[in-house]
């Protein structure tokens, strides 16, 4: 019997697009594999038997994940994985036209961290605007941080360079020129997922899938519709500073060890606030996040 390995694309109706070498295969779920009641998404390591007939092959196991985003069920309890072993997460915004709103980045940035996800900032349009005190911000609160032009090309090989062998999500606000970023990485790549998106259906009543599109230097672009959507529940409020690099060394020093951050007497994250070692933006998107998570009910399962 010849077992093959290969990486899950998406799903088609009832089938998933395996891509095995060189091959794209259609494969569905052994028996086995549907009463432990897995749920096979895009990213996920496969092993793969023919099925009888020669036109299917069976997923009779599937690898552990070393990450996972996931979103909730609309309407119901609990969550629902969309992408497996997402390696990094890219946040793109503008430095100019339109105007970067650094509340968005840091929810997108914190998303990833959440997720345990390696986040990494672009920031494009330098040749509109250098961006210099965005940049400085973020490269002071620990993150990488990729200043680019598309229109000239600057920057770009710092990206392509870590492409291959990953699967990377690019992510950002409308208007970032994410579209024409990632064509300028691999031309005509934005096509290719609005192809996917279109098939694949969008809407708010539609269920979300990620799509893995290989690219031709190695490596996957995740398009992964509703990144907004991958949550921080399951994050609890007082783990929230953790996904925060510029305060992880200062946990464990304040005054008091269920510290929240807000208003306690003798907090570290307050003080290093107040001494201009923490931007008081991120300090302020900081507070915002974890009312949210302080908000989100106990109950998910």
């Amino acid at each position: 019997m010849t077992r093959r390995r290969g990486t899950v694309l998406g799903r088609d109706g009832a089938a998933f697009r395996v891509l095995a070498g060189t091959d794209e295969l259609r494969a569905v779920l052994r028996g086995r594999m549907k009463q432990q009641g897995l749920k096979v998404v895009a990213g996920d390591i496969v092993s793969l038997e023919p099925e009888a007939g020669g036109e299917l092959w069976g997923i009779v196991e599937v690898e552990a994940r070393h990450s996972v985003l996931e979103r909730r069920i609309p309407g119901g309890r609990g969550t629902r994985a969309i992408v497996a072993n997402v390696d990094r997460i890219f946040v793109v915004t503008a430095s100019r036209e339109p105007a970067p709103v650094p509340s968005v980045i840091d929810r997108l940035l914190v998303l990833a961290e959440a997720n345990d996800v390696t986040p990494a900032l672009i920031v494009n349009k330098i040749d509109l605007d250098p961006g210099t005190a965005l940049v400085a911000r973020y490269l002071a609160a620990g993150y990488q941080v990729l200043p680019v032009s598309t229109k000239l090309g600057q920057g770009l090989e710092a990206i392509r360079g870590w492409l291959p062998d990953h699967s990377s999500v690019f992510t950002g606000p409308s208007g970032a020129g994410k579209s024409s970023l990632l064509n300028a990485l691999e031309p005509g790549i934005a096509l290719r997922t609005a192809a996917v998106s279109e098939k694949i259906g969008r809407g708010m009543h539609t269920t979300v899938s990620a799509v893995m599109i290989p690219l031709s230097g190695g490596g996957w672009l995740v398009d992964t519709p509703g990144f907004s959507e991958v949550g921080l529940w399951g994050l609890e409020a007082r783990g929230l500073a953790e996904c925060f690099p510029e305060m992880r060394s200062r946990l464990g020093t304040c005054r008091f060890q269920d510290c929240r951050h807000v208003s306690e007497p003798g907090c570290a994250i307050r003080a290093a606030v107040t001494e201009g070692a923490i931007h008081p933006d991120r300090y302020a998107s900081y507070l915002l996040l974890l009312e949210e998570t302080e908000e989100e009910p106990r109950d998910w399962e």
